[in-house]
């Protein structure tokens, strides 16, 4: 009995030991897995979305809240003077999570073009949604109150062939965008002005 008490109470030590290593990694590292995603995920889609900004938008990025939503927003002003912004929603793809970076004029609310971040999409098949532009092209002139759901499901977005989950977790993701800038606007003109 004595035995295994002594067992139970080693085993109890050496997990709350490796518990707490592991967390003081984690919180040690933190910083340096979030400036690796800003400079090789968003940071890429950020250019692309903004070719012609007149400003560093990863430099001047700020966050917002409302409603217990709190999200990272990257400012710019462009070439002929309009002011924009992008962040970053989610959707679920077949792989997994699908990030997606959408600018958006603030004035007219019409999106100026998006980009998929991240995603553990099928190679060659659903990665498309990344590598080939076609596919989220179809997102660029259309407004926050447009129908970004896939065409067979009655939505203005046609789907990548052989690629429909894909194609659905990216359209997921630039409707979860649309209810976070429908939600998050009021505090994102404020902090622009």
């Amino acid at each position: 009995m004595r035995e295994m008490l002594s067992m139970i109470v080693v085993l109890t030590v050496l997990t709350a030991v490796s518990g707490g290593l592991l967390a003081a990694v984690k919180v040690k590292t933190e910083p340096q897995i979030e400036e690796q995603v800003l400079k090789f995920q968003k940071a890429p889609a950020i250019e692309a979305i903004f070719a012609d900004a007149t400003n560093d938008p990863i430099q001047e990025r700020f966050n917002v809240k409302a409603e217990g939503i709190e999200l990272q927003v990257f400012p710019t002003t462009l070439t002929d003077g309009v002011k924009a912004v992008a962040f970053e929603a989610k959707g679920t793809g077949f792989g997994g999570p699908i990030g997606l970076m959408m600018g958006v004029n603030l004035d007219t609310d019409e999106i100026i073009a998006v980009r998929v971040t991240t995603h553990s999409e099928t190679p060659g098949i659903g990665s498309r949604a990344k590598e080939d532009l076609s596919f989220v092209t179809q997102f660029a002139g259309m407004t926050m109150a447009s129908n970004f759901g896939i065409k067979n499901q009655g939505g203005d977005i046609d789907a990548m062939s052989g690629a429909t989950v894909t194609s659905v977790g990216v359209s997921q993701a630039a409707v979860a965008a649309q209810d976070l800038y429908k939600k998050l606007k009021p505090e994102i003109v404020k902090h622009m002005n």
